[in-house]
C-alpha cells in the first residue's frame, strides 16, 4: 500500500465545479514552494504565482478569507487545478480557461483586475442563481 493507509484526503465538495473550462495549462504541472503557506492543503482554485528571481512557483499568499497583495518580484501565473497536501504539493496549473469565482477557496475580488491583466487567458465566471 506504500503508506496509503496514512494518506490524508481533503474534499471541500467544490473541486468538481471550480474549473469550468480547461483550455491550457503547464504541461506536467509544477512542484510548489510552500514556504510561508500555513494551510495543510493547497486547494483546487488557489491562485498560483511565480518568482521572477528564481522561477519558483508558489501559492498566492492569503490573509483571512482573501488573497494578500502580490509579493515583490512575483507574477501571476494561473490557478491550481488539483487539491494536494502541503507536504507533496505537485499540482496542475490552469493557464487558459474559465474558473468559478464563487467556488474558489479564497475570494479573488481584491486581485481580480490585476490577475485579468496579467493572465488574460483565464476568465472568472459563475452560474447565475435566481
Amino acid at each position: 500500500m506504500y503508506g496509503l493507509e496514512a494518506a490524508e484526503v481533503f474534499d471541500s465538495g467544490k473541486e468538481s465545479v471550480v474549473i469550468r473550462k480547461y483550455l491550457n495549462g503547464i504541461t506536467g504541472g509544477v512542484v510548489l514552494d510552500m514556504t510561508g503557506f500555513d494551510e495543510p492543503f493547497i486547494k483546487c482554485g488557489h491562485v498560483i504565482i511565480r518568482s521572477t528571481k528564481d522561477g519558483e512557483y508558489k501559492p498566492m499568499p492569503v490573509s483571512g478569507k482573501e488573497y494578500s497583495s502580490l509579493p515583490a518580484n512575483c507574477e501571476y501565473v494561473g490557478v491550481c487545478m488539483t487539491t494536494a497536501p502541503k507536504d507533496t504539493p505537485h499540482v496542475g496549473v490552469l493557464t487558459a480557461g474559465e474558473v468559478n469565482d464563487r467556488a474558489v477557496p479564497y475570494s479573488v475580488e481584491t486581485i481580480k483586475a490585476a490577475f485579468k491583466t496579467a493572465v488574460p487567458t483565464i476568465q472568472w465566471g459563475h452560474d447565475k442563481i435566481n
